[in-house]
């Protein structure tokens, strides 16, 4: 049984070909008509698009070389000038840094001086700051156990409410 169906398949038939004819002819028509005209509009679109992006790629390529020439020449003027300035700023800057040396100098002198006045100024204050706080503390405290003639644990428990009061300010 097998050899007689291996043997259809490669014995012609002329009505099979001619309806595989039709068929791709139709499917070649279709092909052409629905698919081959976009597809070709489409590839000539992109061939277009590409030698556009060449041709402005060349024309771009050209003005940066021009640029790139333009901008040689001018770097090289540009440093030439700026080896004359860097001379002439090194000179200028040894002379300044020598002159702001000594007047540093100076100002740190004047700084320290300063500073050792001023610091002697807030010691002072300082200290009569804290005096004064320890004088109004002892008078609140002194105050609060005159004005209440209290006993042992009466009084404990008024220092120990003053305290916890200091605390909180």
């Amino acid at each position: 049984m097998t050899l007689f169906i291996a043997a259809n398949l490669l014995s012609p038939n002329l009505g099979l070909m001619i309806w595989f004819s039709i068929f791709f002819g139709f499917l070649l028509w279709i092909l052409k008509r629905y698919a081959w005209v976009p597809i070709a509009e489409a590839l000539d679109a992109r061939e277009q698009s590409i030698i556009d992006s060449l041709n402005r790629a060349e024309k771009a390529l050209e003005e940066s070389r021009q640029l790139q020439t333009k901008n040689e020449e001018a770097r090289r003027d540009a440093e030439r000038e700026s080896q004359r300035v860097l001379l002439h700023a090194r000179e200028e800057a040894q002379r300044i840094r020598e002159d702001e040396v000594q007047r540093t100098r100076l100002e740190i002198q004047e700084m320290r001086a300063t500073a050792r006045e001023e610091i002697e100024r807030q010691k002072g204050a300082a200290l009569r700051e804290l005096r004064t706080e320890v004088a109004s503390l002892a008078i609140q405290a002194a105050e609060q156990i005159l004005h209440e003639n209290l006993d042992r644990t009466r009084q404990q428990r008024l220092v120990n409410r003053f305290i916890s009061e200091l605390s909180k300010n």
